[in-house]
């Protein structure tokens, strides 16, 4: 994807690595500039420019798709549907698209339209818009990278096997489902629980069942009270937590990778007391721990490395993965004072 600098007249050129090409208001010998609807360089004509007001603007832009190298598109008031129907009209075709966008928003959803994109970015000479566009270019070339990485995962974090001890009804409570902006794999969720000391791994919506479709975004992750761990290994409680918050999806056998939280559902729900205590495999002394979750099928722990339980079939004397981990905290934070939690 290329970024190109749109000039107002009495304007000069910037000598700025990241801008692939300028967009002159007049005609030079070495830049782009616009005449009576054609796009036209250096060597000339090089494309067409489309002023999109409606959907006859629109249709004649997708009726130049093939015969020019580029279609120059503005829209009069900024749509995304304009750009995402160039973009899948040109599929196949050798022609390419620029949008001009005048927003750092607008650089996000031009750039990454339709899972494509444009084939540039046009803007003019502000430098959010500069910053903007050059962190779409970045993530484009990213994107575009042939070698396949579907998950990237960080450090290890040392989960270990629990024995439940009970499993209680707990009556009505508010249920936070946790839904993100990148899908989950099975075998991930998240580690949660009533006491920082002790997290109990929760699996992702990713099993399917006969009554309901998957959802591989999401975690119902519980009551409001307990800890969530970030991905910077703080906590936060349940209720803290806000659209946009980087949380640690953790798989069975301890890899980590952050996840973007997208919005909280909230919602009164039957709940189960699920109470664990660490086999002491950890190097600290054992403590009893509890989760409340949601009382449904779908709701599910990690019973060993591939075998997530749902938590209605799940009794005492079963095995449950988790975390046994700092047990003092304070505003999320490690802290070095006697706390005790039960």
């Amino acid at each position: 994807m290329e970024i190109w600098l749109r000039l107002a007249p009495g304007e000069v050129p910037l000598e700025n690595e990241g801008i692939d090409r300028y967009l002159l208001p007049e005609p030079t010998d070495h830049h782009l500039h616009v005449s009576t609807g054609s796009l036209v360089g250096p060597d000339g004509p090089l494309g067409a420019y489309v002023r999109i007001e409606d959907g006859a603007s629109q249709a004649s832009g997708i009726e130049l798709i093939g015969s020019v190298e580029w279609i120059l598109v503005e829209c009069e008031s900024w749509s995304m549907i304009p750009l995402e129907n160039l973009i899948a009209a040109r599929t196949g075709s050798p022609t390419k698209i620029a949008a001009v966008i005048t927003t750092p928003l607008q650089a996000q959803g031009a750039g990454f339209a339709l899972e494509q994109g444009v084939d540039a970015l046009v803007v003019e000479r502000a430098p959010a818009l500069l910053e903007a566009a050059a962190v779409v270019k970045a993530q484009r070339h990213q994107h575009e990278d042939p070698s396949p990485v579907p998950v990237e995962y960080g450090d290890e974090l040392p989960v270990c096997e629990m024995i439940v001890e009970s499993v209680e009804e707990a009556g009505l409570g508010d249920r936070y489902c946790l839904d993100f902006l990148s899908l989950l794999q099975p075998g991930e969720g998240l580690l949660i629980g009533s006491s920082a000391s002790t997290l109990i791994l929760v699996h992702s919506e990713t099993v399917p069942s006969t009554f309901v479709p998957t959802r591989p975004f999401r975690v119902n992750a519980g009551a409001p009270h307990a800890y969530v761990l970030m991905a910077d290994r703080s906590t936060k409680y349940m209720a803290e937590l806000r659209a946009g918050d980087a949380l640690l999806a953790v798989t069975s056998i301890g890899t980590t990778r952050p996840v973007v939280l997208g919005r909280i559902k909230i919602e009164q729900r039957p709940m189960l007391k699920i109470t664990v205590k660490p086999t002491g495999n950890s190097k600290r002394k054992p403590q009893m721990s509890h989760v409340f979750m949601q009382q449904a099928e779908t709701v599910r722990l990690m019973a060993n490395l591939d075998t997530p339980v749902s938590v209605t079939d799940i009794a005492a004397g079963d095995v449950a993965l988790g975390w046994s981990g700092h047990g003092r905290r304070h505003l999320g934070k490690t802290i070095d004072s006697r706390v005790e939690e039960r």
